[in-house]
């Protein structure tokens, strides 16, 4: 199960933390985000360093499907209607402009770098996309509402985005963490004021960035209330049609389409994890099904974590942690958001006042219906008479037959059956 982009990059190494270090800012976490932020910290003449649990890249970034876009399914009609007119207009505007910086970046960079329009489809609720286009229209984008799409099947419509994008993450994390000042297999096992500790030294640090997906810390904050991860599945087919676009369905349910060179990526099979899906199973059937003929070449699995309103969780980690900041809950919109994380973050590191920062709030109103779904969750599998036990806070783990794990229902750590860790919050291995 490795992605189409692990099998066609090779990464920069880094040496492991040894002894204690004094930086300006700290950068946890060495995925798409973190990098970025310690690319742009460098830019700016700021001393800084990274710390990355693993190797850069190997969690979320390397499963990516790599859309960079500002069209994040219905997500602007949501914002308008929960939080106002401003909040969707922030968060458009900063996700142009992380469009705008990936296009001048990725001009120097040879990443596959490819401009395609986006649609989002519905099968069924054409009202959705109108609602949506009108809001649209409002905030100025020039979209559309187009009648047929290349894929194989009916659709009531689909919202056209104009020229987003679309590369390969790992060339592109490659180059630009080329030089920079990164330890590898360095997790950080304690997070206190001003000072990282890892296994064999501590950093310490006037600012530090929390960029490891899932925030590490659980006292501040309320992240474990506040979000929820999420699975899907991709897989990569050869011989497949050339879609001429990226493709998202509106229902959390639904596929995602996107060419990658000669090959076609379809994605889905979604479930909260912890609990199942249709998985790989579900998208070799449609393949059989819709595109006869055609090779599966790879398989892969990402994890999303997902926020209470839709849009990510970027700025001070909470309102008592000075110093402090985060960037998660991207929303299965990884890409474009790790920019305008690492463009909030740099600016906020740098004691400057960020032009988006009110729609990105970690501080912002929890008042919203997923909260009590993410309740429950945790409070039924806490109180569930089971083992084994998540280490990150005591949840009964469920068995993954699909991908042979062990996954938290609550907040979506993983395990090998073994016991390894494979994906945070939790930090730590799990006594089998």
């Amino acid at each position: 199960m490795e992605s189409i982009w692990s099998k066609t990059a090779k990464l920069p190494q880094f040496a492991s933390l040894e002894g204690d270090r004094k930086t300006d800012v700290l950068v946890i976490g060495g995925g798409m985000a973190g990098v970025l932020c310690a690319w742009m910290l460098r830019e700016a003449g700021v001393d800084c360093l990274l710390l990355e649990a693993a190797t850069i890249g190997s969690g979320v970034t390397e499963n990516t499907t790599a859309k960079i876009t500002a069209q994040h399914g219905l997500i602007y009609h949501k914002l308008a209607q929960q939080s106002g007119m401003e909040t969707a207009k922030q968060y458009l505007e900063a996700n142009l402009a992380a469009l705008d910086r990936y296009r001048t970046l990725c001009a120097g960079i040879d990443c596959g770098y490819e401009e395609q329009d986006a649609y989002v489809y519905s099968l069924q609720d054409r009202g959705k996309l109108e609602d949506e286009l009108a809001v649209l229209e409002a905030l100025g984008v020039q979209a559309e509402l187009v009648e047929q799409t290349p894929l194989p099947f009916s659709v009531a419509g689909a919202v056209r985005f104009p020229k987003q994008a679309q590369f390969h993450p790992l060339k592109f994390l490659a180059a630009i963490a080329a030089g920079l000042p990164v330890f590898e297999h360095t997790p950080v096992l304690e997070l206190g004021k001003h000072r990282a500790v890892t296994a064999l030294g501590t950093v310490t640090a006037e600012t530090i960035l929390v960029a490891t997906h899932f925030p590490i810390l659980n006292k501040h904050g309320s992240y474990f209330l506040k979000m929820y991860q999420h699975r899907s599945y991709v897989l990569a087919l050869e011989g497949g049609p050339r879609l001429d676009g990226m493709y998202v369905d509106e229902a959390e349910a639904g596929l995602s389409f996107r060419n990658a060179g000669e090959l076609l990526l379809i994605g889905g099979g979604d479930h909260r994890t912890g609990k199942t899906g249709g998985g790989w199973t579900e998208l070799s059937r449609f393949a059989e099904r819709h595109y006869p003929g055609t090779r599966e070449v790879a398989r892969w699995a990402t994890q999303d974590c997902m926020t209470l309103d839709g849009a990510p969780y970027i700025g001070p980690y909470s309102a008592h942690t000075e110093g402090l900041y985060v960037a998660t809950g991207f929303n299965k919109w990884g890409m474009s958001s790790s920019m305008v994380a690492a463009m909030l973050l740099t600016e906020l590191a740098t004691g400057k006042e960020p032009a988006w920062a009110e729609a990105f709030s970690p501080s912002r109103s929890i008042w919203k219906p997923q909260l009590a779904v993410n309740v429950w969750e945790a409070v039924r599998n806490l109180l569930r008479f089971s083992r084994p036990r998540c280490p990150h806070m005591g949840c009964a783990l469920q068995w993954n037959a699909l991908e042979h794990s062990w996954d938290c229902p609550c907040h979506g750590s993983r395990f090998t059956e073994s016991g390894l860790l494979l994906d945070n919050p939790a930090n730590g291995n799990l006594n089998l």
